[in-house]
């Protein structure tokens, strides 16, 4: 992979607006989290965006933490002993880690690219799939997720309801008012097809 230089003009623009969408105060309750989830065995990152980029970049951390919310015997991903050191394997362990969130959940539209967390592109999207994973944890509530439930918002749920048979029979019988109405409806006014309508002044 090539060293990226420096960015110019629009490209640089566009990079300053994605790094200002990148949360500081939420950076720190992701970190809480991720310790509370995996034990204090994962460390703790130097504080910004690139000291968390840094921590999550081999996907060690991540598969842990995916990990965790699953029992034990049945872990989607297998994490090396020692942190994968050559840049595809690193790049490989994220891509587990996507495959694995999205297996538990996680909307695609939430999930962040393996470049974006690689190459500190857009860390605010990291944090993004990283706060759903939280979510759906906390929703799930099956005794996995470990720390404060009030760092996550619970995901709206499903409401499912039974009908009785009889119950079903009375709504066939009611018209939905979006089915519109008749009442009131006449040709008055309607000129036959094909002619001309007729405009009195």
């Amino acid at each position: 992979m090539a060293n990226k230089g420096p960015s110019y003009g629009m490209s640089r623009d566009v990079q300053s607006k994605i790094e200002k969408k990148y949360d500081d105060d939420l950076e720190e309750r992701l970190v809480e989290w991720i310790v509370a989830q995996c034990g204090a065995g994962v460390g703790r990152p130097e504080r910004g965006r690139l000291g968390f980029q840094v921590w999550l970049k081999n996907g060690v951390v991540l598969s842990k933490l995916v990990n965790s919310l699953y029992p034990e015997g049945s872990k989607p991903i297998k994490v090396p002993d020692t942190p994968p050191s050559m840049v595809f394997k690193q790049m490989e362990q994220v891509a587990q880690f996507l495959k694995a969130a999205e297996d538990y959940g996680v909307v695609k539209t939430d999930m962040f690219q393996t470049v974006d967390l690689f190459e500190a592109k857009d860390m605010a999207a990291v944090q993004r799939t990283l706060m759903a994973l939280g979510s759906l944890a906390v929703t799930k509530n099956d005794g996995h997720y470990h720390g404060d439930p009030s760092w996550f918002m619970k995901k709206a749920q499903e409401h499912k309801r039974d009908f009785s048979e009889s119950q079903m029979k009375e709504g066939k019988n009611i018209i939905g008012l979006q089915m519109g109405s008749n009442k009131g409806a006449t040709q008055s006014g309607m000129t036959g097809y094909g002619r001309p309508r007729q405009i009195i002044s």
